[in-house]
């Protein structure tokens, strides 16, 4: 799952990406209005965690930014303001949640998952596809009830499929998804990821999960 974090102090925005990077999160960050318009404009991510007091603009005109992109992004705004206006403002400009500075790590990083399991599994922590089980929150794999060993890469790959099931998702978007602006050079590392998510799937099952599709990329399908 990629996050984008927007904060323009730095101490906080270390210890916001090195708690969610422990939670295996990719995160990106940006400290100011327009490298974060930039990003939105660019890139997708499963949540966007806002300080909408930013040096150089208002961060709630990001989500009216993210309205005019039609972007489905979920927004989670940390701020200094705690009260009940700012709050609703915020909430009725668009964002999924918001969180009083200060606040525990624990508890932000439980609000954004709760925003991911909302947009992206129907409120659902257990994915199921087939005899593929995924538990979002143990961050494990089984298929027929044999757990599936996967480094940190191939369950981030294998849960961004199962998010887009019956999609065929292009090499681009999956680079983009998974490595961000650590994105380089060609393919090749992507096909390796692939290759060795789908045997580890296909060696407990007779199923391949992860289809290719000819100049196209890749499509995930339980049928």
């Amino acid at each position: 799952m990629k996050l984008l974090i927007i904060e323009d102090e730095k101490e906080l925005m270390n210890s916001i990406v090195t708690y969610l990077q422990g939670q295996k999160y990719l995160c990106e960050t940006a400290n100011d209005f327009k490298t974060a318009i930039d990003k939105i404009e660019e890139f997708d991510y499963d949540c966007i965690i806002l300080d909408i007091t930013l040096p150089d603009g208002n961060g709630l005109n990001i989500l009216k930014q993210l309205k005019t992109y039609k972007k489905n992004d979920g927004v989670l705004i940390i701020s200094a303001k705690n009260s009940l206006d700012d709050k609703i403002t915020g909430l009725t400009s668009g964002a999924d949640d918001y969180l009083a500075k200060p606040f525990h790590l624990s508890e932000l990083g439980a609000r954004i998952a709760a925003i991911i399991r909302r947009k992206n599994f129907d409120g659902n922590n257990i994915l199921k596809a087939g005899d593929l089980v995924i538990d979002t929150l143990a961050k494990t794999v089984q298929i027929n009830n044999q757990s599936i060993d996967l480094t940190r890469k191939e369950y981030q790959l294998l849960l961004y499929f199962a998010s887009n099931k019956n999609r065929v998702i292009s090499k681009t978007a999956i680079a983009e998804h998974l490595w961000g602006d650590n994105m380089e050079g060609n393919f090749d590392f992507i096909y390796t990821h692939i290759k060795n998510l789908r045997k580890k799937l296909t060696e407990a099952c007779n199923h391949d999960y992860i289809k290719s599709v000819y100049g196209m990329g890749y499509k995930f399908s339980a049928e």
